[in-house]
């Protein structure tokens, strides 16, 4: 059967720059096992699924697969399907917010004039580790690290902040022992830099050590946790991507209420069918 597919590529700030998403915008009838080996095939960190909402108050339903599992939740993958939701005559149910039904619930996805931005999910996870993961991220981050929490909020995520971006940018981890660890790195960026951090995300293997282009559902518990450090910090810019060659930007935004939004551009890079 022909379905309608898109290609898109999110958090970039020029062509190929963000981290790429596979949407099957015709995801009624297939199997979790037919998802999954489509998205084995594409072959990118995430593909998804849209279908009909199961919830009154939701716009979309959306499945997210790997190369190799379904996940409840990710950012990039939030974004991406969202936006080729409303490009194949999606409507909201609200005018300017989007409700995605996924794994984790309901999410809200804000538009704006030229991105779209998603509201941070809880942490399931948050507050300072152990001496003895303390040591463990160190071991595999070199000593310069200012401060180290979890900021797990689904995938299980340790966030370590560094005295600055370049030495965020210069790390060479070594996850000998640890292959466990999925770490975010953030560290200031200088004061002549158009953007405030930089980040990195790491989640090593037992073949390889592997490092992701620009990670949504990171960004935003580090957000959380920064936010925390500093109540006076209410918006910044993260770039992510730059030691593997590509050029992402996230914005985080937190309201009135609370909230932080993380948001990035939503370009599409092909679209057509697939047989499936």
């Amino acid at each position: 059967m022909q379905r309608r597919f898109q290609q898109v590529d999110v958090f970039g700030t020029t062509p190929q720059s963000g981290n790429p998403l596979a949407v099957v915008v015709d995801g009624g009838g297939l199997s979790t096992e037919e998802m999954q080996r489509f998205a084995n095939w594409t072959n990118l960190s995430e593909t998804t699924f849209l279908l009909p909402p199961t919830s009154p108050s939701a716009d979309y339903h959306v499945r997210i697969f790997t190369t190799t599992w379904e996940l409840p939740f990710a950012g990039h993958p939030t974004l991406g399907s969202c936006q080729v939701w409303l490009d194949h005559g999606g409507v909201p149910k609200v005018d300017g917010v989007v409700v995605q039904e996924c794994g984790v619930g309901l999410v809200q996805i804000r538009r704006g004039d030229d991105r779209l931005a998603f509201a941070a999910p809880d942490r399931i996870r948050s507050g300072p580790v152990d001496e003895e993961m303390r040591v463990r991220v160190e071991r595999a981050l070199g000593p310069d690290i200012v401060d180290v929490s979890w900021a797990d909020n689904g995938p299980g995520w340790i966030a370590a902040l560094l005295p600055s971006a370049d030495h965020v940018l210069a790390l060479e981890p070594d996850f000998g022992g640890t292959l466990d660890l999925k770490l975010g790195v953030v560290g200031p960026a200088g004061p002549d830099d158009p953007h405030d951090v930089d980040v990195r995300a790491f989640f090593p293997g037992p073949k390889s050590m592997e490092e992701d282009p620009v990670t949504g559902s990171l960004n935003a518990s580090l957000a959380q946790w920064l936010m925390e450090r500093d109540p006076n910090l209410r918006s910044y810019t993260a770039r992510q991507g730059t030691a593997l060659g590509r050029n992402g930007l996230v914005y985080l935004d937190r309201d009135d209420g609370g909230t932080i939004w993380v948001g990035g551009r939503v370009a599409t890079a092909i679209i057509g069918t697939v047989e499936l």
